[in-house]
């Protein structure tokens, strides 16, 4: 199997691809990752959803939303940043915009007069840092090699810190089985009570939703879309009851079913 996911080599997203293909390939953004997908170029991608202290990661929503794909997999492995550097003077840090985010307060306390340069992803940042002394890179400490110098580890500003990726596929390969299914809702309406009808299709069956996130439609201001992440497979039969309520609340838009899948848990 080959699969496909954010790169260059030695971000998160890849460490969290290994686990899925011995094959990796990689593309500089999330929406490129799920065109080709969507486009029968890899059998499988990789992509984050959702950090435990950032939150989502809305360009992953919207791409899901936009393409017709599948999810098969979810895969959660452990953040550990580390600050990266060919020295210990160095003017600006570069890094994906979430671990930016996701180190702000030890960045602020260490180095209040650093510059912060977002790039595509932490691998970017590091070769960022390979290239010009100036800059120091924020990446998992193996990225180090044997040229930069590990000035700092851990420090990100929570340790539980850890990452959501979903495995993506073509639409073909959608399953019933799992115990975890995500799916996303554009009623193209607009009333009181709409968004509690939703919730009711599973509150009704004690269905746990593990996850719920509103998005801009893009069709006009005001108008959203919703994703739920609901803790129980299509395959069970009030989950799929739910689901067909759903789709009769939403007549007038569409409802995506991505599919049931399982979780792993990648630690290293």
């Amino acid at each position: 199997m080959n699969a496909v996911t954010l790169g260059p080599a030695g971000t998160y997203s890849h460490r969290a691809a290994r686990a899925v293909a011995a094959e990796v390939s990689f593309r500089e953004s999330v929406t490129a990752i799920v065109d080709a997908v969507e486009a029968g170029e890899f059998e499988r991608g990789v992509v984050p959803i959702e950090n435990s202290i950032e939150g989502s990661v809305t360009e992953s929503l919207d791409a899901l939303a936009d393409h017709d794909i599948a999810v098969t997999r979810e895969v959660v492995t452990p953040i550990r940043h580390a600050l990266l550097a060919q020295g210990p003077e160095f003017e600006v840090v570069a890094s994906h915009s979430q671990a930016l985010a996701q180190c702000r307060n030890w960045l602020e306390e260490h180095y209040p007069s650093a510059g912060l340069e977002a790039v595509a992803s932490t691998a970017r940042g590091v070769e960022r840092a390979r290239e010009d002394a100036r800059i120091a890179g924020i990446g998992h400490p193996d990225n180090a090699g044997d040229d930069l110098t590990i000035l700092a580890e851990d420090i990100q500003d929570r340790t539980s810190n850890a990452t959501r990726f979903l495995v993506v596929a073509p639409e073909s390969a959608r399953s019933d089985a799992g115990g975890k299914t995500t799916l996303i809702v554009y009623p193209n309406a607009n009333y009181p009570g709409l968004l509690l009808e939703l919730l009711e299709a599973f509150a009704d069956r004690n269905l746990n939703l593990s996850r719920i996130e509103s998005r801009p439609s893009g069709e006009r201001l005001g108008d959203y879309l919703f994703h739920f992440d609901v803790d129980a497979g299509l395959y069970e039969e009030h989950m799929a009851k739910a689901v067909g309520d759903i789709e009769a609340i939403a007549d007038k838009g569409w409802v995506k079913v991505l599919g049931s899948y399982d979780t792993e848990h990648v630690l290293e």
